[in-house]
Order: C-alpha cells, then sequence, then structure tokens
C-alpha cells in the first residue's frame, strides 16, 4: 500500500518531488497500489520507487527517471514513456499495451511475457533485454536496438521492425505473421 505521505508530495508536482527526492536521497518512496491514472509524472525521479500494482494507465511519463523501480504488476497501459529510463527496473507483469515508450532505455531488461501489444518503442534500446514470449503484436520497433535481444516465441505478428538493429537476436519460434523488417 502506498505510503500517503509519499503520496501527498507526489501530488504537489513534479518539482516539488524531486526537490524532496534531492533532499531525501536514503527515503525508499512506496507508491505501491496507487491510483495515478492520467498523471502527469514528465521528467519525475523515481528511480528505486515501488510501484507495484500502481495503476499508471495513460500517465505521462516521458523522460522520467525509472532506473531500478519496482513495477511489477503495474497497469502502464496508453502511458508515455518516451525517453524514460527503466534501466533495471522490474517489470513482472506488467501490462504496456499500447504504451509509447519510443527512445527509452530498456536495455538489459526482463521482458519477458509483457504485453507489449501496439507498443511504440520506435528507437529504443533493447540491447540485451529478454523479451521471450512477449506480446509484440502490431508493436513499432523501427529503428530499435534489438542487438542479443532474447525474442525466443515472442509474438511479432503485424510487428514493424524496419531498420532495427537485429544482430544476434534470438528469433527461434517467433510469431512473425503480417511483420515487416524482418530476415527471411
Amino acid at each position: 500500500m502506498a505510503d500517503t505521505e509519499h503520496l501527498r508530495i507526489l501530488e504537489q508536482g513534479v518539482t516539488a518531488w524531486n526537490q524532496w527526492r534531492e533532499a531525501n536521497p536514503r527515503i525508499q518512496p512506496d507508491l505501491s497500489g496507487a491510483s495515478l491514472r492520467h498523471a502527469s509524472l514528465g521528467g519525475a525521479d523515481l528511480s528505486g520507487v515501488s510501484l507495484d500494482g500502481a495503476n499508471l494507465s495513460e500517465a505521462d511519463l516521458h523522460e522520467a527517471q525509472l532506473r531500478a523501480a519496482r513495477l511489477r504488476g503495474a497497469n502502464l497501459s496508453a502511458a508515455n514513456l518516451s525517453g524514460a529510463d527503466l534501466f533495471g527496473a522490474e517489470l513482472q507483469g506488467v501490462n504496456l499495451r499500447a504504451a509509447n515508450l519510443s527512445g527509452g532505455n530498456l536495455s538489459g531488461m526482463n521482458l519477458q511475457g509483457v504485453n507489449l501489444r501496439e507498443a511504440d518503442l520506435t528507437g529504443s534500446n533493447l540491447e540485451l533485454a529478454d523479451l521471450s514470449a512477449a506480446n509484440l503484436r502490431r508493436a513499432r520497433l523501427e529503428a530499435a536496438n534489438l542487438t542479443s535481444a532474447n525474442l525466443a516465441g515472442a509474438d511479432l505478428t503485424g510487428a514493424d521492425l524496419t531498420g532495427a538493429n537485429l544482430e544476434g537476436a534470438n528469433l527461434r519460434d517467433t510469431k512473425r505473421e503480417g511483420a515487416t523488417g524482418l530476415p527471411s
């Protein structure tokens, strides 16, 4: 359950939140289970924050710092995460359907089985990411860096991978019907 004091500070806006984080670097904020639907959190420092089970659907998280954040079971459907840094974040069971992750840093992430259906991952860094069994139906992966990514068993039906770097990527047992930009 979210800490009510942490929620109160976040509700004061991103500037107040970031100042509080800077003044209290040892506090591990807990926003787990919080309802933050449609929240405007662009540029927020959410690194290391527990957001497990939070509802962040349609939230604006562009260029947010989410390094090592815990987002297990969170709903991020249709959220704007463009340019967000998710390095080291825990994303097990996250719903990222139709989320905007363009230009994001997802390198080395465990996205195994994550719902990324219709997500925009254009220009994202997914190097060494584990996307095995992920739902990437109709996802936009144009110019994404998928170097050495594990896509084994992923559903790429209708996905656009035009210009994506797939060097060393594991594409074993992927569903590819209607996908563009994949090697034959």
